[in-house]
C-alpha cells in the first residue's frame, strides 16, 4: 500500500469510529510524528494535487506549510490528541524535583510544538513551600512572551488581590494548567496572535499531568483555582455547569482544600461598572481570599474584613 492510500485508510477508519460515537484517539509522540512524515511524504509525492489527500484527509490547509503538532490535531474531524505524558519525579527535595519537572516540561516537544515561534513554553512560578497555590488556565500573549504564568494585565491584578493578602508574589506559588497560548488560527504578519480562547479537553488533557505534578511537588495548604478552565481542570469537567455554582465552597483536590474563584481577566471586564452586579463580583472574590486566608492560618485584619463593604 502507498502512503496515500495508508492516510485514505486512515481517514475512513476514523471516520467510522466518529459515525460510532467516538470523539477523541490519543496517539503517542512516536505515532504523531509517523504521521507528519506521511503527510510530508505525501506532498513531496504529488506537490501539485495535495489538496485531495491532505485537505480531504487531515483537514490541513492547501497552501502548503510546515506540517506540526497543530496541523495534524484533526483527522476526519476527530480531535487527535498525543497521548498524556507519565510524570514519575525524581527522588529528592523539592527543588531538585521542581528543576527535574521544568526542564521536562520547557523541553516538551508537544508543548514546543504548539508555541508560535519566538515564544515560550510557560511553567509555574513561586515558593516551593508556598501555603497557598493559584491555578489559572493558559498563558496569554505577555505570558508566552516572558514564559512566566499571570505577568500581563490579569497578573497585575492578581498581585494585587495577593498583596491584599497581606503577601508577596513570591510567597505564593502560580501555575496555569496549560503550558502554551491556545492557537486562535490566523496569526498577525508578524507571525504573533491576537485574541485568547479557553483550552480544548484535548489540550487540557495532555498538560494536566504537568500542573498535577507541581501541586505533588509544593502541597500548598490550599488551592485556589482561577476561573471554570481551572475548576474543570482539577476537578473535572462535568462537576460545576458554571462558575457561579463553583465558588463560593471549599471543594477538594487530592485532600488538598480548593477554593475556586473568578479569573482576574473576569475581574478585569468588571472594572468601570457601576452596577451592583459589578460589586457583588468583586465583593465575592474577595471573600473567597478571606476564606483562603482563613484556611491558610492566615491573620486577618478589620480592614480586610471591610472591602468592597
Amino acid at each position: 500500500m502507498t502512503t496515500r492510500t495508508h492516510l485514505l485508510a486512515l481517514n475512513d477508519e476514523l471516520r467510522r469510529l466518529k459515525a460510532g460515537g467516538q470523539r477523541t484517539v490519543s496517539v503517542t509522540e512516536e505515532g504523531l510524528a509517523q504521521l507528519r512524515e506521511a503527510v510530508t511524504a505525501v506532498r513531496a509525492e504529488t506537490e501539485a494535487a495535495i489538496a485531495p489527500v491532505a485537505v480531504a484527509a487531515l483537514g490541513v490547509a492547501e497552501t502548503p506549510r510546515p506540517v506540526t503538532a497543530r496541523s495534524v490535531a484533526t483527522v476526519a474531524g476527530v480531535p487527535v490528541a498525543p497521548a498524556a505524558p507519565e510524570i514519575k519525579l525524581p527522588e529528592g527535595d523539592k527543588q531538585a524535583r521542581w528543576d527535574f519537572l521544568r526542564d521536562r516540561v520547557l523541553n516538551d516537544s508537544v508543548c514546543r510544538a504548539r508555541v508560535c515561534p519566538g515564544k515560550r513554553v510557560v511553567f509555574g512560578v513561586g515558593n516551593l513551600d508556598a501555603a497557598i497555590m493559584f491555578v489559572g488556565e493558559a498563558p496569554g500573549g505577555d505570558e508566552e512572551e516572558q514564559g512566566e504564568p499571570f505577568v500581563g494585565r490579569a497578573g497585575q491584578l492578581l498581585n494585587k488581590m495577593i498583596k491584599a493578602m497581606g503577601l508577596e508574589r513570591g510567597q505564593v506559588y502560580i501555575g496555569n494548567i496549560l503550558n502554551w497560548r491556545p492557537e486562535m488560527g490566523a496569526r498577525n504578519p508578524d507571525g504573533s496572535q491576537t485574541g485568547n480562547r479557553p483550552p480544548t479537553a484535548e489540550e487540557m488533557a495532555y498538560c494536566l499531568p504537568f500542573i498535577r505534578a507541581q501541586i505533588a511537588i509544593i502541597q500548598p495548604r490550599v488551592l485556589v483555582a482561577l476561573g471554570k478552565t481551572a475548576v474543570d481542570g482539577l476537578l473535572g469537567p462535568e462537576q460545576f455547569k458554571s462558575m457561579g455554582a463553583a465558588r463560593g465552597a471549599w471543594h477538594s483536590y487530592a485532600a488538598t482544600p480548593l477554593r475556586a474563584t473568578y479569573h482576574p481577566s473576569y475581574l478585569l471586564r468588571q472594572e468601570g461598572l457601576v452596577s451592583a452586579g459589578a460589586r457583588k463580583i468583586k465583593r465575592d472574590a474577595w471573600e473567597d481570599m478571606l476564606a483562603v486566608m482563613e484556611r491558610a492560618g492566615l491573620p486577618i485584619s478589620e480592614k480586610q474584613k471591610n472591602y468592597f463593604r
